[in-house]
């Protein structure tokens, strides 16, 4: 684990690109492949299963150190991660300035993943008595693990590129080999790392192409007929693959998602082999896109029932082939791939294409772009005719001109600690707005405010708390906030009656009172409101 001790600190000890991609390549290098399998595994945002209780470790570490309850909680609070709590307070005891270098693949295979079959009186004596012996740096790392918390401040963008410059390899074949699922092993970073660039995983999906938000006016981009227009779709981005036999689903995340939409897998099984979509899984009916709230009632499902199909049909807007034939097409230019996904597509409703805007001005754009409210969509991709398909976010050639977010002031009635470095700050901020002479909760945020005036709230909330509940402050209602959002449902779950989609702060408005915030009446209109 030390290789993994050294990379975390020389990671966290710079803001340089330069400087974390050399100690990418020199991790990689100098690593046994197996370990650096397992690095990699973090380095990438995955996370081992939690496989003890934290009201265990809790316990354990208390009983340990002598520490009473109040006082790990506040610390808790104050700190805001359970890892270095407990690393924090074991530091007070005695530590061992070294250990035997145990490869953190057999750290992970022989000693932690197995504890998830043992009592819990036998994770204790295991637990426990690899705290006495680690040393301090080792000693956080493995709290990390154990807690399914271990997260390295790295990009995969970066690590891509550290990877792609120790095996000598182009980095979009990197990406495409770490997409999917895999498990760390030697076997799989040799084969990452292999100079043949052939994809042997028939259920691998290509790395996602993502579009830049359009900060300008779309006139700026040039002559008109030089670009593809289509409605942007509120549904979920994924990649639909039909290879030897096999269809896979999978979304955005890296998620497979194939089962959550059987009757997508099951059309799908019609596609020529050796064909990759990429498109928007939609909840869809009669031709026309439906509002996504009924896509996410049947993505919480745990069981997918008739009645739950029934409700909340699906079915997947293509707007681009990747993949016919088993030939990789990325490099070849929109147009082109655009023109072959129209003939393949042809007469299979389960996948429609999504329709080119053929609006001939940006000034006829921006009039038809007023229609996205009542179409159920965000607005409009712009993408250039000739461009190939990139991978991750490449400025100047995929556009998403999105139309402007609904808006709403609301008070402040809540706060709670961050995360992290912002674990001694209150940044995360419950909303409400007026219901009568009442004042009910609608949404929660947490991101909007600049640095200093997360710090400036900080300090107020601190001098105006009205009640604590544990980590949470509630706060005498007075600060009112604009919030942004992208939609709106009803909700019985929710005691407003109504969920906000993508609640964000939009601005501190410190020129209003209380008494200015909107209604729970004015939000509920949104409901009905026509677009």
């Amino acid at each position: 684990m030390h290789r993994l001790a050294d990379l975390y600190e020389a990671l966290d000890a710079t803001t340089s690109t330069n400087a974390k991609v050399e100690a990418l390549v020199g991790y990689f290098r100098d690593t046994p492949p197996e370990d650096a399998a397992w690095g990699l595994f973090f380095l990438t945002g995955r996370r081992l299963k939690r496989l003890i209780p934290s009201k265990a470790l809790r316990q354990w570490v208390r009983e340990l150190t002598d520490t009473p309850e109040w006082l790990f909680d506040e610390t808790y609070a104050v700190v805001g991660d359970l890892a270095e709590v407990i690393a924090l307070l074991l530091d007070q005891t005695e530590r061992p300035a070294a250990t035997e270098e145990l490869p953190l693949s057999r750290w992970l295979e022989e000693r932690l993943l197995p504890l998830g079959g043992l009592s819990l009186p036998e994770q204790r004596e295991r637990v426990t008595g690899w705290w006495h012996v680690l040393p301090r740096r080792e000693l956080f790392l493995f709290n990390k693990m154990l807690t399914g918390e271990l997260r390295v401040g790295v990009s995969d963008t970066l690590v891509v590129r550290a990877l792609a410059q120790h095996a000598g390899l182009p980095p979009a074949a990197v990406s495409h080999r770490l997409m999917g699922t895999w498990a760390p092993s030697r076997a799989f970073f040799e084969q990452l790392v292999a100079p043949d660039v052939s994809d042997g995983d028939r259920s691998r999906p290509y790395p996602f192409y993502l579009a830049s938000p359009l900060e300008q006016p779309p006139a700026q981009l040039g002559e008109r007929d030089a670009w593809l227009v289509e409605w942007k779709w509120d549904g979920i981005r994924g990649q639909l693959i039909r290879r030897q036999g096999g269809v896979y689903l999978w979304s955005r995340g890296e998620e497979l998602i194939t089962e959550r939409f059987p009757e997508i897998a099951e059309a799908a099984a019609s596609l020529p082999d050796g064909t990759v979509l990429d498109g928007e899984v939609l909840a869809y009916a009669e031709g026309q896109p439906l509002p996504f709230s009924l896509l996410q009632r049947r993505i919480g499902r745990q069981k997918l029932t008739a009645k739950v199909l029934a409700e909340a049909p699906a079915a997947f807007m293509a707007y681009d082939l990747l993949e016919q034939e088993g030939q990789d097409l990325r490099p070849l230019p929109l147009r082109e791939r655009r023109a072959r996904l129209e003939a393949l597509l042809r007469d299979r409703p389960m996948f429609p294409v999504s329709p080119v805007i053929t609006a001939p001005t940006w000034e006829a754009l921006a009039e038809a772009r007023h229609e996205s409210r009542s179409r159920n969509v965000e607005g409009f991709m712009i993408k250039r005719l000739e461009s190939p398909y990139q991978h991750g976010r490449k400025r100047g050639d995929w556009w998403k001109w999105k139309i402007d977010p609904f808006t709403v002031d609301a008070i402040l009635l809540y706060a709670h600690p961050g995360h992290g470095r912002r674990a001694s700050l209150y940044t995360d901020y419950t909303f409400a707005v007026w219901n009568g002479e009442e004042l009910l909760p609608i949404a929660k945020a947490y991101s909007g405010l600049t640095d200093e005036e997360i710090a400036r709230l900080d300090r107020w909330i601190r001098g105006h708390t009205r009640e604590k509940f544990g980590p949470v402050r509630s706060v005498e209602p007075l600060q009112v906030f604009e919030l942004h959002f992208e939609g709106i449902a009803a909700s019985p779950r929710h005691k407003s009656g109504i969920a906000l989609r993508f609640p964000r702060i939009a601005r501190w408005r410190s020129d209003k009172t209380p008494r200015d915030a909107d209604s729970l009446e004015r939000l509920k209109e949104l409901l009905h409101a026509p677009a």
